[in-house]
């Protein structure tokens, strides 16, 4: 085992579809868990197993890479010129931006084998993970962490609400009905700390999180269910003051957008990959694209990813076939209604 997959390891003490079947074959495998039938997971990690057929592994000459489409995709093919020119040097293969416009395509590219390495947003990683054999390693971080946000709960600072379970029939926002941290995990994570969503009080809609905690900041709310990093970037604008409010409610880290391999790569090439990774330094646009973050922090799915799972779970969410097509229903339908204004 190499230093990077030891790495990759103790990050968790740390902290439609097309293609040709690519992995084990169904009657071959042990165990499946969610991940689709293409993949096996017998050390129960979660993620698709190395294929143990060696002809089944991947070396190709050149290294294909993308970013989770969630601006145009050529913006982020420019920010990440630094690293790929460097991955290219650092893998001696020549690496290529693939442009894709959906999370739908990325994660088809991966499970058909077209996509090798790919960053993939919160969500669509357990989606590429379960359908396309995806393994995250990595997300943007510091020497220290890796780049997250929170579902906190704020109150005014002179209020009498100490906890969750105070707020019980009053007025407290969330903000729009797809959004994870404002209203899909509290859906999810209240019921266990004695609040319970639209039972004990009335979920009212803000529409986003800055209408949210203005809307405490004047008095509308009572409280409000929010994302720690608007928050916290509010006050740096200078638009609220965080003395004024009291954050009584605060989730487990959200990881931002993770980085994954496809399973079936050789694994001298994977853990080559991973070296190359962790040992990159963004250099200075790339930092203040990602929002001061300067390396890709290991992570390890199981651990990382847990609360995510957590709140699809509890929210009536998942990650499976069923769910993909209506997401991938839902971001089309989304598409089309932009290409018509």
């Amino acid at each position: 085992m190499s230093v990077y997959r030891l790495i990759f390891a103790l990050a968790a003490f740390a902290a439609t579809l097309a293609g040709p079947p690519l992995a084990i074959a169904a009657d071959a495998c042990a165990n499946r868990g969610e991940l689709d039938a293409m993949y096996c997971d017998a050390n129960k990690d979660l993620v698709a197993d190395v294929p143990t057929d060696s002809k089944k592994w991947k070396n190709p000459s050149t290294i294909v890479f993308t970013y989770t489409p969630v601006e145009d995709p050529a913006v982020y093919e420019n920010i990440f010129k630094p690293f790929t020119t460097y991955l290219a040097k650092c893998l001696d293969k020549k690496v290529v931006f693939y442009q894709v416009q959906s999370n739908a395509a990325e994660i088809e590219a991966m499970r058909s084998g077209r996509l090798h390495v790919a960053g993939f947003s919160t969500g669509p990683t357990a989606f590429a993970v379960n359908l396309a054999g995806a393994i995250p390693f990595a997300v943007k971080g510091t020497a220290n962490e890796f780049q997250g946000y929170n579902l906190i709960v704020i109150v005014k600072a002179n209020s009498p609400y100490q906890k969750l379970s105070d707020l019980k029939g009053k007025k407290v926002a969330h903000t729009s009905p797809s959004s994870n941290s404002g209203h899909l995990a509290p859906l999810a994570l209240f019921p266990k700390e004695g609040l319970t969503p639209d039972k004990d009080y009335k979920i009212i809609f803000s529409g986003k999180h800055d209408q949210s905690v203005m809307g405490v900041n004047s008095g509308d709310y009572d409280a409000g269910a929010v994302a720690s990093d608007v928050f916290h970037r509010m006050a740096e604008r200078g638009q609220v003051k965080e003395s004024d409010f009291r954050i009584i409610y605060r989730s487990q880290k959200f990881p931002t957008s993770s980085f994954a391999y496809a399973h079936d790569l050789e694994p001298q090439l994977a853990d080559k990959l991973l070296s190359c990774f962790y040992e990159y330094r963004f250099p200075p646009e790339m930092q203040k694209a990602f929002d001061g973050a300067d390396r890709f922090f290991p992570i390890n799915y199981k651990t990382t990813w847990e609360v995510v799972r957590q709140v699809a779970s509890g929210s009536g969410q998942g990650f499976d076939k069923a769910s993909y097509d209506k997401e991938t229903a839902r971001e089309k339908a989304e598409a089309a209604a932009k290409a018509k204004k």
